[in-house]
């Protein structure tokens, strides 16, 4: 009787583990439990954009190259040698280059981040500004002229700020993009005829400079307006 009870026992125990519910682990073929929907690894896209938004890119390399351009063209351009006047046209010529260049590769190649677009705008007025400013200091560009751009830039990068705040993004019109050709224009002209001494070129440039000046207001005008119109919308 003991033996055939302990034979019992032993086969009701063996039919208990046999039954026993599989583990989490085994349920899953072997596979841990998936992690929860917040802990899922984010999109490849979203990773890139939010990187190209932090970080420095080949664009914005060359935004930053010409602020560092507009301070060197101006220490060469104040100095009072001939050379000097030759290699601050040279470096103003190829600031203006990579301001074409950065806007062109940024496009193209889908770089374009926050960083960059707030920096290439402040580079091309560094540049402009400082040019003004040294040839205002060797006489060559009326203090006026130049008080009336510096004036018309704030007035409307002010205007701009004060929109975006609101959600509303004025973009450039047609005559602020030909303002900026004719300035750059007129600039390159006025140091080319210092370089070369030429009293034609430098007539060309003062006519160059005065279009410029005017293309300023009309412009700062029609920014100014449009401004206007979307606030008292």
């Amino acid at each position: 009787m003991t033996g055939k009870n302990s034979h019992a026992r032993a086969s009701d125990g063996l039919r208990k583990r046999g039954s026993a519910k599989p583990s989490k682990v085994e349920a899953a073929g072997g596979k841990s439990p998936a992690e929860p929907a917040s802990k899922k690894a984010r999109p490849a896209q979203d990773i890139v954009g939010s990187a190209q938004n932090s970080i420095l890119t080949g664009p914005t390399y060359l935004t930053i190259l010409r602020m560092i351009l507009s301070v060197v063209f101006m220490i060469f351009a104040l100095l009072p040698y001939h050379w000097s006047s030759i290699i601050a046209l040279i470096i103003f010529i190829a600031a203006a280059i990579t301001d074409k260049i950065d806007g062109i590769w940024a496009r193209k190649h889908d770089l374009v981040t926050d960083l960059g677009a707030f920096l290439d705008p402040l580079a091309d007025k560094m540049l402009v500004d400082l040019a003004f400013l040294v040839l205002v200091y060797i006489g060559i560009v009326p203090l006026w002229v130049f008080a009336i751009i510096l004036v018309r830039d704030l007035a409307v990068d002010g205007m701009r700020m004060m929109a975006a705040r609101t959600g509303v993004t004025i973009a450039a019109s047609f005559l602020g993009k030909l303002k900026t050709t004719v300035q750059m224009t007129a600039l390159i002209t006025l140091l080319s005829a210092i370089v070369l001494q030429n009293d034609i070129i430098h007539i060309l440039g003062l006519i160059a400079l005065y279009l410029a000046l005017a293309l300023t207001v009309l412009s700062g005008a029609d920014y100014l307006t449009k401004g206007y119109k979307e606030f008292i919308k």
